[in-house]
């Protein structure tokens, strides 16, 4: 612990951990700092060594219900049907294609021959030219997401150019082959231009397509229509966004400027007929849906108003019909809607799910590939014929080892928050789960940047399923599960909204009789990891274990520091207190690191990243000695920091594996259950 502080608005923040941020951060490399981690990392091992049989049996079941040598469905893309395979006991995937019209299978990429000997592998694009003579392939090495980006011949299996060491995100080909479109990020970790590099030419003379210099907060991505005919260039924020095109047979040309941003619109386009076909929140919260005419972009016809009930959140144009995906009282839809204004929702077979359009790269498909799941249906590839309005099962997730969804019942709850709100909650259980509140629970939060976290399947779950546990979703503000006003109602000013939603669904769990306070374990990670800091310092006592993974915690400093990587495009989020009183008082209110306090705490996980650019190491370092020194509680509190990895956690499949393992038995060790029902 050493002084350090500094005032804003006439406000003192007192920061004792500063210390562990390295000032050459990304390079870490003080002594002390790594000495510190690598002490944290001894710790955790010392600790866990005792339930290292635990852990090695939680990760032989949830390896034994992985099929190992399991692979995707082919998809057709013109004369190319292209699938991804793992071999058994391979933790990447194969890329495969072969004709359709017959032909031998060609291997397209290894990832197991690209991470051979890196600690660290992602594949981050894959891309196959128009003429599907090259691959455009990216690949981060070290968890910082910064991408390397090359071109394969796929002829010869040799790569032939390096474009990039900087990309990240989507990669586009022209229409002719000869070019790619990609995004680079600079030295903030911000993705602030797009290039398009000619075949044959040298990189470092790639045109600029767009950069972003007006606002430091925006980020570039890029994409292309369903058509195929434009390269779509997107720039913006949490709440605003812009979109230019430029034609895919002739990306040097002008972009088009859709319509200039306007400060919390967001729009989103694609391309049919001669149309765009644009989403956007101009005039409901839940988005409507409009065509424009690409000569006169700005001008905007509903084809489908806003409404309270249904939330509009994305669609695709193909030659038959608009896709839509939506969201009804907070159940995935996929409405289809022909150009002459006919339309219908797809059925699916259970009353609560999650589930979407897959991949569907073809303009004109015959049938559309979708993916389905609920907390008790493995995850489940359909193919959907318009015509007839059938689903024909393609693969249903295998469980090697076994599974009977009849030895599990689920339930959608909906709890009551202190302000009246109805906060939806997900809940799977073992067959005959006591509902006396004598049983334990995991309950699972996130609650941020609009994102739902939906009702699937975990075959990794079933660990906890079968020693007795019930699981749940608590479906909060915050996130969009109930519509764009439900992630509103949970941000910035209203953030407050998420933490008390998270502890009034546990106390509504423990009035429905699925636990009692202090038989609860809550798990979150990033802005969920947030979540569990909060909850952690307001109400202790509920919880019987706390897993906290690469968590925002040191919210205050974080958003007062506009030199990190992603500060600037955060303030839309959670609130700018370098420039704004209330969003600093605010933020200081809540934050996990300013309000540790002199109390009891639950046993705690924290996990971080040396190489995360997102949620930085020092973050969840920082936040456990505070609460080393402060808490007055014997309870274990441990750190693990991957030092070779980043947000994610480890690359493999199965290291990522094995460190839920390592949270499974955690959980277990400190509230009750390590032995498994076998159901027998």
């Amino acid at each position: 612990m050493r002084p350090h502080e500094t005032t804003h608005h006439g406000r003192t923040v007192v920061d004792p951990y500063h210390w562990l941020r390295d000032p050459g951060y990304p390079v870490v490399e003080t002594p002390e700092i790594l000495d510190h981690l690598k002490a944290e990392n001894a710790w955790f091992e010392a600790v866990m060594a005792p339930q290292a049989g635990l852990v090695d049996t939680i990760f032989a079941e949830m390896k034994g219900r992985m099929k190992e040598d399991d692979a995707g469905m082919p998809q057709k893309d013109g004369d190319w049907l292209y699938w991804w395979a793992f071999e058994a006991g391979g933790q990447y995937r194969l890329w495969y294609r072969k004709p359709v019209a017959g032909g031998e299978t060609q291997l397209i990429l290894s990832e197991p021959a690209e991470a051979a000997g890196k600690e660290y592998f992602r594949l981050g694009a894959l891309s196959i030219s128009p003429d599907g003579r090259l691959a455009a392939w990216a690949a981060d090495a070290s968890g910082a997401e910064r991408f390397t980006l090359r071109i394969r011949d796929l002829a010869t299996g040799a790569d032939i150019e390096t474009v990039s060491e900087v990309a990240n995100g989507a990669v586009v080909w022209s229409a002719a082959s000869d070019a790619v479109a990609y995004t680079e990020v600079n030295d903030n970790w911000r993705a602030f231009r797009a290039r398009l590099h000619r075949l044959g030419a040298d990189p470092a003379e790639a045109a600029t397509l767009y950069e972003e210099t007006a606002d430091i907060g925006f980020n570039v991505g890029l994409g292309r229509t369903q058509d195929r005919q434009w390269i779509v260039i997107s720039t913006g924020d949490h709440e605003t966004s812009e979109v230019r095109l430029v034609p895919a047979a002739d990306p040097m040309a002008l972009p088009l400027l859709v319509s200039h941003r306007q400060p919390g619109r967001q729009y989103s386009v694609d391309a049919a007929h001669g149309k765009l076909w644009i989403l956007t929140n101009d005039e409901h919260l839940n988005f409507r849906l409009a065509e424009a005419n690409p000569a006169d972009p700005g001008w905007w016809s509903t084809v489908i108003a806003g409404s309270d009930r249904v939330y509009l959140r994305g669609v695709s144009s193909f030659a038959q019909h608009l896709a839509i995906s939506e969201r009804v009282d907070g159940l995935d839809q996929v409405r289809l809607r022909t150009y002459g204004g006919d339309e219908h929702r797809i059925a699916f077979p259970e009353a609560s799910y999650t589930a979407g359009l897959a991949n569907n790269p073809e303009y004109d498909p015959p049938v559309y590939r979708l993916t389905y799941a609920s907390m008790v249906t493995p995850d489940t590839v359909f193919d959907y014929d318009p015509a007839a309005r059938t689903l024909a099962t393609l693969k249903v997730r295998e469980v090697p080892s076994g599974y009977d969804p009849a030895r599990y019942a689920t339930e959608r709850l909906t709890i009551t928050a202190r302000d009246g709100a109805t906060v939806p909650v997900s809940v799977v259980y073992p067959v005959g789960f006591p509902r006396d509140g004598s049983g334990r629970l995991f309950l699972y939060g996130y609650g941020a940047y609009g994102i739902a976290i939906p009702p699937g399947f975990s075959t990794g779950r079933l660990s906890l399923l079968d020693r007795g546990y019930a699981y749940a979703i608590a479906h909060i503000r915050g996130g969009d599960d109930l519509g764009y006003g439900w992630y509103l109602d949970g941000k910035r000013d209203k953030r407050w909204n998420a933490f008390t939603d998270f502890v009034d669904a546990a106390n509504g769990l423990i009035a429905a009789g699925f636990a009692h306070a202090g038989g609860i374990a809550i798990n979150g990670g990033s802005a969920g990891g947030e979540l569990m800091g909060v909850v952690a310092n307001t109400d202790p006592a509920l919880w019987g274990a706390v897993v906290a993974d690469v968590p925002f915690v040191d919210v205050l400093n974080t958003m007062l520091d506009d030199s990190l990587p992603l500060t600037p495009g955060e303030w839309p989020e959670w609130g700018n207190p370098i420039t704004d009183p209330a969003a600093f008082d605010l933020i200081a209110g809540y934050s996990p690191y300013e309000n540790v306090r002199a109390q009891d705490y639950p046993p705690m996980l924290i996990t971080g990243g040396l190489n995360d650019p997102r949620v930085t190491y020092w973050e969840p370092a920082k936040w456990a000695a505070r609460l080393r020194a402060t808490k007055t509680d014997a309870n274990p509190l441990l750190l693990k920091i991957n030092m070779g990895a980043g947000h994610g956690g480890k690359s493999g499949r199965f290291d990522s594996l094995r460190e839920t393992a390592e949270a499974y038995a955690f959980v277990l060790t400190q509230m009750g259950g390590a032995a498994a029902d076998d159901g027998t």
